[in-house]
């Protein structure tokens, strides 16, 4: 049964996609202060990845559990983060244009896998000299920002997919897609009534990969440096 804590969402088709929260203000004390890390929530079998598109994309998603639609191209690049506070700060929580419904997308953790091991730095294209057209996953190390867009010493991980690739995240490797919009506004709501303690975001750790030569291959830190936890407040 699901905790009070946990957000619950419903498909017109009746799937159950559930998010677990936590105050930020408790669970950034856990997180590495710095580095390279994949920062998520998920459980042994999937993992929570966010987008943030417009109302027609969206509500196709939700709808058919599934990418697709007439303003959806597989034929585009199109970005995924697993950082909650990352999709916020890209998003202006949920109020830039055609942004304006945050989608939590929950995928195969064997997708997901799949999409790190095709994944590219752009030094690493150029050192494999590779021509653009034939990277399917782009990687992007980005800062992380607070819940107050303060930029972060912690990098956070941006993947850009594209052909076969995203055709899979989009259609097969999808577990669940969830509107969690007006989680979003409520959350943005506290945050403008200058009461920061009291915001809730998903409850994100530190994800391992089962491969290490993948971790070695995107540049993924290990966490056993950040032994001691550091706080980070808002600006």
């Amino acid at each position: 049964m699901a905790s009070k804590d946990d957000l619950q969402f419903t498909s017109k088709e009746s799937k159950l996609s559930l998010i677990d929260t936590e105050l930020y203000s408790a669970q950034v004390e856990l997180w590495p202060r710095e580095g390279k890390h994949i920062i998520a929530q998920y459980d042994d079998n999937s993992i929570i990845v966010y987008q943030a598109y417009n109302s027609s994309i969206a509500e196709y998603a939700v709808e058919n559990q599934r990418f697709g639609g007439p303003n959806f191209s597989f034929d585009r690049m199109s970005w995924i983060k697993t950082n909650f506070l990352w999709m916020m700060y890209r998003c202006g929580w949920a109020s830039k244009e055609n942004q304006e419904r945050v989608l939590a997308v929950r995928i195969t953790r064997a997708g997901f896998e799949e999409i790190l091991a095709n994944a590219f730095t752009a030094k690493l294209q150029k050192s494999e000299g590779l021509e653009k057209e034939k990277i399917m996953v782009r990687l992007q190390w980005d800062p992380d920002h607070s819940p107050t867009y303060e930029k972060l010493p912690r990098r956070a991980i941006q993947l850009g997919l594209k052909g076969e690739i995203l055709k899979k995240y989009g259609t097969e490797w999808v577990v669940s897609i969830a509107d969690i919009s007006d989680f979003v506004k409520e959350q943005k709501r506290i945050l403008d009534e200058k009461r920061p303690e009291e915001i809730r975001t998903p409850k994100e750790r530190v994800y391992t990969l089962a491969d290490p030569s993948i971790s070695a291959r995107i540049g993924l830190d290990s966490n056993e440096k950040h032994e001691e936890p550091s706080f980070v407040g808002f600006s």
